[in-house]
């Protein structure tokens, strides 16, 4: 186990403290150790896929018999999903034993990862690459296998729980040498004992200032201690700001074959929670990580330009009528283009379909107000159903917008939100959507006071900080709802 990541450990064992009461005796330990759990389940995912292709194929092929070609065919697709399932879920963190305690993280992960699993096994199918998975074993791999998935991570979240409640797990024994005062390592020594861990030493560090006989007499100790026993590790937990003595009582531990391992105390335990690259040879921490990975960014991206693509497409005859209704209704343009800010701040050309007589865009913008003589009759209708808002799939095909995200306002009015609300700058982290989790939420239309741009803001922020791809396709599921509603619109 990698101790400089001891919170790890410690969020395992206080969720298992939470979940199920804690057992002081371990009783007979199980043939695992607790750093080896990922690659156990990743077996696992392997195991279940093969099993569910395996049944799927011999269900499907129950009538006609089953051939040994077949079931290698079947082995073969089963390693090629979980080579594909598995590296979706280790990007997304599903491995990690704190992921594997939160079961409903697990079966979102799970269900989300196969998903992208058989829509690409349909598209290769499409494409005629291997036309075989929409019709025979595929539909019944496609559901074994889902399930299988769950029902496995659900016994791993109760073997886990177990393990770590009941301090099951098989142990590395360690040397504790701590500068810590006893109320304070003894908590450690708890975590590591239910992680498996047997302490079978401890000793105190000499206190600041100490001369360099004292570091001697306690390297003379530790290593009277550890010859000809049985001990694994040693687990350094100081304070950094003493390095130079930690470094020096290393130099007189080399003379043991063990491993050290070193955990900090104090603002660097909480620096090193952060997680870090190689920038050439430079160690970086990433104090700050962005909203969206790369990852995350590409996927919501394919999914803007299918989506805002096959819209456009299924649209086209209605948007050509309205634009008609438009230029029959009153004179002017049938697109309205307007300065908005995006993300990190550019500026972009919105365009929606024009509902008034006026054109605004510059320093003072006019909010609409109910009965606003400025509206066109055909204005009035497209406003009240959202629906002057479809030519804005153009921007979401350049990418100055996404299908979904905080709504973009006027910049005459977003330099006075930004003024009213400190946190206003932060919808920036994200690109505007057509429609967004504030939205669906009764949050549409004007905004004539402090109070409403607040409430929108904290929708806004609530969904940045917790994007997911299940999120963003349900609020598209629930925005033709919210539409046919119509709270607030006007």
């Amino acid at each position: 186990m990698n101790f400089v990541n001891r919170h790890i450990a410690e969020q395992d064992c206080e969720a298992a403290r939470t979940r199920l009461p804690s057992s002081l005796s371990s009783g007979r330990k199980w043939p695992i150790r607790y750093d080896s759990i990922e690659l156990a389940v990743v077996a696992a995912d392997l195991m279940a896929i093969l099993i569910a292709s395996l049944l799927s194929s011999l269900i499907s092929d129950i009538r006609t018999g089953w051939t040994m070609t077949e079931v290698g065919q079947s082995v073969a697709h089963a390693l090629l999903a979980a080579s594909f399932f598995g590296s979706v879920s280790k990007l997304k963190g599903l491995y990690l034993p704190p992921e594997l305690l939160v079961l409903g993280t697990q079966i979102r992960g799970v269900c989300l990862a196969w998903t992208w699993l058989v829509l690409l096994a349909l598209a290769v199918d499409a494409l005629s690459i291997s036309p075989q998975f929409s019709r025979g074993a595929g539909p019944f791999f496609a559901v074994f296998g889902l399930a299988c998935l769950i029902a496995e991570r659900c016994l791993f979240r109760a073997l886990l729980l177990k393990g770590l409640s009941g301090r099951k797990f098989a142990g590395t024994t360690i040397v504790l040498i701590t500068d810590q005062p006893l109320s304070e390592y003894a908590g450690l020594s708890q975590s590591l004992a239910i992680l498996g861990f047997s302490v079978a030493g401890r000793f105190t560090l000499p206190p600041i200032g100490s001369s360099a006989a004292s570091r001697k007499r306690l390297s003379a100790r530790v290593i009277e201690h550890i010859r000809g026993s049985t001990i694994d590790e040693i687990v350094l937990e100081a304070n950094p700001e003493r390095w130079p003595e930690w470094r020096a009582l290393m130099a007189d531990l080399k003379v043991l074959p063990i491993p050290i391992f070193f955990v900090p105390v104090g603002a660097t335990s909480d620096l090193l929670r952060h997680p870090t690259r190689r920038i050439g040879g430079a160690v970086c921490i990433e104090l700050q990580h962005g909203p969206l990975s790369f990852m995350a960014n590409a996927t919501k991206r394919a999914i803007d330009l299918f989506g805002a693509g096959l819209s456009l497409i299924i649209l086209a005859p209605f948007l050509a009528l309205v634009a008609l209704a438009i230029k029959v209704d009153s004179s002017g343009p049938v697109i309205f283009r307007q300065q908005r800010c995006g993300f990190n701040g550019h500026h972009f050309l919105i365009r929606k379909f024009r509902t008034m007589h006026v054109m605004e865009d510059g320093p003072a913008v006019v909010q609409a107000i109910p009965a606003d003589h400025r509206v066109t009759r055909v204005g009035k209708w497209l406003r009240r159903t959202s629906l002057d808002e479809l030519p804005q799939l153009l921007n979401v095909l350049d990418g100055s917008m996404s299908l979904v995200g905080p709504r973009p306002h006027a910049l005459a009015h977003d330099g006075q939100f930004n003024k009213l609300l400190r946190n206003y700058a932060f919808r920036r982290r994200v690109k505007p959507g057509l429609t967004g989790w504030a939205q669906i939420h009764g949050c549409r239309g004007p905004t004539p006071n402090s109070a409403a741009i607040e409430r929108r803001v904290e929708y806004d922020l609530w969904y940045i900080d917790n994007w997911s791809l299940q999120l963003d396709l349900a609020i598209l599921l629930r925005t033709p709802l919210e539409v046919f509603r119509g709270r607030n619109a006007l």
